[in-house]
């Protein structure tokens, strides 16, 4: 019900967009954020958008990610530029019913993951 893609293999400093696109079956979609597994590492969060568009990021990634959303296609962005390779990880998006989901409970539909990879 979410599609995530766009990931890769980049160099650092390099960019790259994911896109998830969310199924009409998804009655009703509230905010909309990223998540992301590093390798060996437990899920972080990594960014949020409501439907009205307010956004917020984990501190590791402000100011190089960019999330946005098109409300008329179900679908979210994550730009992400200066890229290191601590970013690399599986990117997941997700989606909640509620405006301002506080944690990754809160989300009720994820998508499958794409793999972001930086290279140094």
């Amino acid at each position: 019900q979410l599609q995530a893609s766009g990931g890769g293999l980049v160099q650092a400093g390099g960019s790259l967009r994911l896109s998830c696109a969310a199924s009409g079956s998804i009655v009703s979609i509230g905010a909309m954020g990223w998540y992301r597994r590093a390798p060996g590492k437990q899920r972080e969060w990594v960014a949020r958008i409501t439907r009205g568009t307010i956004t917020n990021y984990a501190d590791s990634v402000k100011g190089r990610f960019t999330i946005s959303r098109d409300n008329a296609k179900n679908t979210v962005y994550l730009q992400m530029n200066s890229l290191k390779p601590e970013d690399t990880a599986v990117y997941y998006c997700a989606s909640a019913s509620s405006w301002w989901p506080m944690n990754e409970y809160e989300y009720e539909y994820w998508g499958q993951g794409t793999l972001v990879t930086v290279s140094s």
